[in-house]
């Protein structure tokens, strides 16, 4: 099946895939992403109530982790444009009886928020699936304080020789035979490798947010380079 836009195969592949991508990310990550989030979350030290927005939300992982750091007092908004996914998150965050963070329905690259809205801004392992990366993190840019944190946390490009091979290998071969053997979708998983494959490395993309206006970029590469963290902040008298 062909697709106008990469919009809409990725806006797919998320509806087929939802039900089993909590399970299918631990496996394909060997449970490293959550030991990532949680050094981005030391490294963002995100205060007691304060107000954050998720981006390309997902299942919402990272809203809720977010949610318990801001206490009742704070707010969390999730925002992921496939209903399937957040149908996930709505369920996990009733499970947690967390009252104080709301998911919605939207479009990355058109936040539906005023500017200047929020003290933290995170994407994790949403910006390659994107139309267009920059206009995404020009949008963060946009909605958060003056003095707020943007976070990204994204597959990356590993640097070292035989690593870089080895990545590429099970990116192309072996993840899209797990998604058909596991999730029975071996296409959707083979857009994820795509996706990653032509994302910007860690240099390049630390280049983007300093395009897009942010200062005191911090870089931090996890696990040989598969993954990094970009944390950008807006100047407090922007």
């Amino acid at each position: 099946m062909t697709y106008p836009s990469k919009e809409e195969r990725v806006h797919h592949v998320f509806e087929k895939i939802y039900s089993k991508y909590d399970s299918m990310n631990s496996i394909i990550s060997f449970q490293r992403h959550k030991t990532w989030r949680k050094d981005v979350m030391k490294r963002m030290n995100v205060q007691m109530g304060s107000r954050a927005l998720d981006v390309c939300c997902g299942t919402g992982d990272w809203a809720l982790v977010m949610a318990e750091e801001i206490g009742a007092k704070g707010e969390v908004t999730g925002l992921d444009f496939s209903e399937n996914m957040l149908s996930i998150a709505k369920q996990k965050q009733r499970k947690l009886e967390l009252e104080h963070v709301d998911f919605i329905q939207g479009n990355a690259m058109q936040l539906p928020f005023q500017d200047n809205s929020f003290d933290y801004v995170t994407i994790g392992f949403g910006l390659r699936n994107v139309q267009d990366y920059m206009t995404v993190l020009k949008e963060m840019y946009r909605v958060v304080k003056p003095g707020g944190k943007v976070v990204c946390l994204e597959t990356s490009q590993p640097t070292i020789p035989i690593y870089r091979q080895l990545y590429r290998f099970y990116f192309q071969y072996i993840m899209p035979l797990l998604g058909k053997l596991i999730a029975k979708s071996k296409q959707e998983y083979a857009w994820l490798n795509e996706s990653a494959k032509d994302f910007p490395d860690k240099n390049r993309l630390k280049q983007m947010f300093m395009e897009a206006g942010f200062t005191n970029i911090q870089v931090k590469s996890y696990t040989g380079g598969v993954a990094a963290m970009h944390m950008g902040e807006k100047e407090p008298n922007s």
